[in-house]
Formats: C-alpha cells, sequence, structure tokens
C-alpha cells in the first residue's frame, strides 16, 4: 500500500508536486492523462489548479481522482524530507 499525498501543488506544464505521508516529495505529471475521458477536463489550466487533498489522495471539483497508487508509483523523486529526532 503507497502512502498518502498530504500536500498537493499545481505546477506549470500540468506536473504536480505532491508530498507523501512518508516524508517523500514527488512530481506527477498529469499530460499522459488530458486527452483521456473525464480528465480532458484539465485541459483548462485555470481548472488544473483547483486540485485539492482527498482522504489522502487528490481531486478536483467534478470528481476527477488519481488513486493514492497511482501517484506515488508512476511520480518521479524530488526530495526526501529528513526528520530530525532531538
Amino acid at each position: 500500500m503507497s502512502p498518502k499525498v498530504i500536500k498537493v501543488e499545481p505546477l506549470e506544464n500540468y506536473q504536480l508536486r505532491l508530498t507523501f505521508s512518508n516524508g517523500e516529495i514527488r512530481r506527477f505529471d498529469v499530460t499522459t492523462y488530458l486527452d483521456k475521458g473525464i480528465f480532458i477536463e484539465l485541459q483548462n489550466i485555470e481548472y488544473f489548479q483547483q486540485v485539492q487533498l482527498s482522504f489522502g489522495s487528490i481531486q478536483w471539483p467534478h470528481e476527477q481522482d488519481f488513486s493514492p497508487d497511482t501517484l506515488y508509483l508512476t511520480s518521479q523523486p524530488e526530495a526526501k524530507i529528513l526528520e530530525l529526532t532531538l
């Protein structure tokens, strides 16, 4: 089971920066989905930027979503937040 998304930030070129519950920050490219079914509406960049967290994943206002597994397994790592114990 993949970690949950705890933060989402829309970027340029239909990219999302995702922070996961395991501390990883990963980039998810939505461009490959933009010409498919319910995701066509995401081509409108203003609508794309309305992405929000939803139960450990992400979702847009008209209920387009991706599972946490898809987001984690098909995204590219950017960084990992280091946890310091004092």
